[in-house]
């Protein structure tokens, strides 16, 4: 298996694909592990096995400034199923990089060390860059003709990533903005306050301050008033807002990802979502106990968007970098045999 970037693509013969290629793409997050295995196809690729576990990597990493003992065993097993998952399925490449936790971590480096010696896998720390990028790689499939530019964001455990996209038949990046406001880092820090009205719009005003000055920057507001922009997020956050408003009995990506939800909707779905409180999240078919403490964090980020971005829908991505990832393997490996 080799990384993102290989010196050597394996050759073969012009015009013929390799029998059973398939390509893998890891996300070690401050939150999950998550794993995809996929197989190139005309429109992209079928997904042949999956993997994603809660890992709470980041775990505390807030207040000691590092990776935490617990925290690092609980990854460096859900590393290892990654690891027998891909010597079931040998892939022609891999791609694997590690974000936010590691990146902010004292001992980020040292603990990618131990999990190449543990598990044979070398996640690479990514810039918050190259996470904007990935994400908007993933997510051009889901913008229509009529849009001029997009705003993507992505609330992850440890960090939110927001891209300012000019639109076009390859879309381009524009600006991006990384603040450390994520699911995890908000519920270590605020514990109770966000399951209070006071402190939610607390948490609502401060991540709105954060990110109103990227706004200026960029004119979107201008831009939102001219018309043509699409907001489009990919987070759990946004993807439980769908299956909220859908009413869904079980949580189905099929059905979640790439729908375009009225904002308001969204908006009525975020305060039932409020009024629920802890048992009432932990209970809902499409949440669950594990991630019952995060939702109210990431719909307060999700809210001060939508109060500085007041755009009439949102499009629901369950998708991010793994399949942007993917897309680029498969994109760079193509081209000897694609005829």
């Amino acid at each position: 298996m080799t990384a993102l970037n290989p010196a050597v693509p394996a050759r073969v013969p012009y015009g013929v694909p390799p029998p059973a290629a398939l390509f893998a793409a890891l996300d070690l997050g401050t939150n999950n592990c998550r794993l995809l295995i996929g197989a190139p196809t005309r429109e992209g690729f079928r997904v042949v096995d999956s993997f994603s576990r809660i890992v709470r990597l980041g775990e505390g990493l807030a207040g000691s400034g590092a990776l935490s003992d617990a925290a690092m065993d609980r990854t460096i097993s859900a590393l290892s199923a990654c690891a027998e998952r891909l010597h079931r399925r040998p892939v022609r490449r891999l791609a694997a990089v590690a974000t936010e936790a590691c990146r902010r971590a004292a001992n980020g480096s040292a603990f990618l060390a131990r999990a190449a010696q543990e598990t044979g896998l070398r996640p690479r720390i990514i810039t918050p860059r190259e996470e904007a990028e990935l994400a908007m790689e993933s997510c051009a499939p889901l913008l229509g003709p009529e849009d001029r530019r997009a705003i993507l964001f992505d609330i992850g455990g440890g960090s939110t990533e927001v891209a300012w996209i000019r639109t076009g038949p390859r879309p381009e990046l524009i600006g991006y903005l990384s603040i450390p406001y994520g699911v995890v880092t908000l519920a270590e820090r605020e514990g109770e306050d966000c399951f209070s009205a006071d402190g939610f719009a607390d948490v609502v005003e401060e991540i709105y301050a954060r990110i109103k000055s990227f706004d200026r920057l960029h004119c979107i507001g201008q831009e939102i008033r001219s018309g043509g922009v699409r907001l489009i997020g990919t987070s759990g956050t946004v993807t439980t807002l769908a299956g909220v408003v859908m009413a869904l009995p079980k949580y189905r990506r099929q059905l979640v990802d790439g729908t375009r939800l009225n904002a308001e909707a969204a908006d009525d779905a975020m305060e039932r979502l409020f009024a629920m409180g802890r048992s009432g999240l932990a209970a809902h078919p499409c949440i669950g106990p594990e991630r019952a403490d995060f939702v109210l964090p990431g719909c307060a980020v999700y809210a001060a968007i939508r109060r500085l971005w007041p755009v009439a829908e949102l499009t629901v991505a369950d998708r991010g970098l793994r399949e942007g990832m993917l897309m680029r393997l498969m994109r760079g490996d193509r081209a000897p045999w694609r005829g």
